[in-house]
């Protein structure tokens, strides 16, 4: 709630937040134009998630554009909640990252294996496939990506 969102801000803004270092908060569709309004300029603004096409009928869905249009410039994507509970394949994280990029947003692009994978001894092989599918995505904007 905006509570919660005020008690955050005001603690980035009391810092000491290094220079050096791109600090960037994550923050639901919802609440998107009001942190952008309420947080320093010095510190970014990510959405959670956002769609692969820049328009059409995606009932729910965010596009990069609309994320851009309040004056964010991130975005998360592929994150492990976002490929157990809602089922993300790496193509389609993939997809979302290519456009995120095209349409000019930074990506937080999350790569991980989930418990049952890491105790399977599968990490590696997860996080290889994970990050494989990422690549042609990225091409040449890996200045504008964050792997998580």
């Amino acid at each position: 709630d905006k509570n919660q969102i005020n008690e955050i801000v005001n603690n980035l803004k009391k810092g000491p937040l290094d220079t050096n270092v791109d600090v960037v908060v994550g923050v639901p569709a919802i609440y998107l134009a009001y942190v952008k309004n309420v947080i320093p300029d010095s510190i970014g603004v990510a959405a959670q998630n956002c769609w692969k096409s820049p328009k059409g009928a995606f009932t729910g869905e965010i596009s990069p554009a609309m994320i851009k249009d309040i004056g964010a410039d991130w975005v998360i994507l592929g994150h492990s909640e976002r490929r157990t509970i809602f089922g993300e394949k790496d193509d389609l994280v993939a997809e979302k990252v290519a456009h995120a990029l095209e349409s000019g947003l930074k990506v937080i692009a999350c790569i991980g294996e989930t418990l049952e994978e890491r105790e399977s001894g599968k990490t590696e092989e997860v996080v290889f496939r994970q990050t494989k599918a990422l690549i042609p995505a990225i091409g040449n904007n890996w200045a504008n990506v964050v792997l998580a």
